[in-house]
């Protein structure tokens, strides 16, 4: 369930960018009224926001003479010395700056919003682009309208801003997009990757575990799709090729690839796409593996179904069934 968004501050620029051309910037010198259109448009994006996949997490460059929003946050937020309209004119002429420098071919509308979800506070921000579109007038006449084409999201970025004030690992995310889209935009904001495969690709197992018991399935069942996920992300980790979640819950869950889209991508999840899978760390998905101060113990999960692995609560034992031969010869000469 998605905490009820409270939209305390939004404002737009446009960004307008012809081929061949420099960036031209206008700006709005005050907010915008907090209307029920100006509610629509925040909650529009963050549900757009969150149905997408390829995600970047991370926390903001140390470098604030390079990457200047962490210094503008803090003039804003806690030292209150620029107001939010300052705030989102500085944001609007760097992106301007950007689109020169990286020549991006075409501009939008540049939307920054502080918004409560929850009891959470957060700066997003986002170039949308536009869409020609159709309108029925008063007198239903057919008129020629444009409208933001939320469907085509070029970029934007999320600041948890209490997560950045505690010095939390990661508490920025953004849309990384294809091509540069991702790169420009997290240089824009001025974000320090935080992703170690191994730590992600462990998160993304415990996710798909609990994914799986959450579904209620019957233990074959549920053994087929860890299965699935385990081949899937082995053979990314053998090819070198990053994981990237719309994919991955196709090939895993096809019955309901969107459920389990959802989950992976989910803000609280906080997954971030784009990693080449741990080969090692996926074994959990299809294998137990236990030590003790005697014994070491590893085996398919598999067996617990196939009546080769038996555990008996009661008398607290593992039964092991169909030993090879050589292990049983060695048993016989140690008894």
């Amino acid at each position: 369930m998605h905490a009820e968004h409270i939209v305390t501050h939004l404002i737009v620029h446009q960004l307008s960018k012809a081929p061949n051309a420099s960036a031209t910037l206008s700006l709005r010198p005050a907010a915008c009224a907090l209307d029920a259109a100006a509610v629509r448009l925040i909650e529009r994006l963050c549900s757009q926001y969150a149905s997408r996949s390829a995600k970047g997490f991370g926390r903001f460059e140390e470098d604030e003479e390079g990457f200047p929003l962490a210094r503008w946050l803090r003039e804003h937020v806690l030292e209150q010395s620029i107001d939010f309209a300052t705030l989102s004119h500085r944001m609007a002429e760097q992106l301007q700056a950007i689109a020169n420098e990286e020549e991006l071919e075409e501009g939008g509308f540049v939307v920054v919003a502080r918004v409560r979800e929850g009891e959470t506070d957060c700066l997003w921000t986002a170039l949308i682009g536009e869409a020609a579109g159709i309108a029925i007038g008063g007198t239903l006449d057919i008129l020629d309208c444009a409208h933001l084409d939320f469907s085509a999201l070029q970029a934007a970025g999320r600041v948890d801003l209490g997560g950045w004030q505690r010095g939390d690992e990661r508490y920025l995310s953004f849309l990384r997009g294809r091509g540069k889209a991702g790169s420009w935009f997290k240089r824009f904001l001025g974000c320090s990757d935080v992703v170690v495969a191994l730590q992600e690709t462990k998160k993304l197992v415990m996710t798909l575990s609990q994914f799986a018991d959450g579904q209620r399935l019957e233990p074959t069942a549920r053994d087929t799709l860890l299965e699935r996920a385990h081949d899937y992300l082995d053979a990314l980790g053998e090819s070198g090729t990053p994981v990237e979640f719309e994919e991955l819950a196709r090939e895993v869950f096809p019955e309901q690839p969107a459920r389990l889209d959802a989950v992976l991508n989910a803000e609280e999840t906080k997954l971030a796409s784009g990693f080449v899978p741990n080969r090692r760390a996926i074994r959990p998905l299809v294998r137990f593996s236990a030590s003790g101060e005697q014994w070491k113990l590893e085996f398919d999960r598999s067996g617990l179904h196939s009546g080769a692995v038996h555990y008996d609560r009661a008398t607290d034992t593992l039964v092991l069934s169909g030993l090879p031969e050589y292990l049983k010869r060695m048993l016989t000469e140690e008894t």
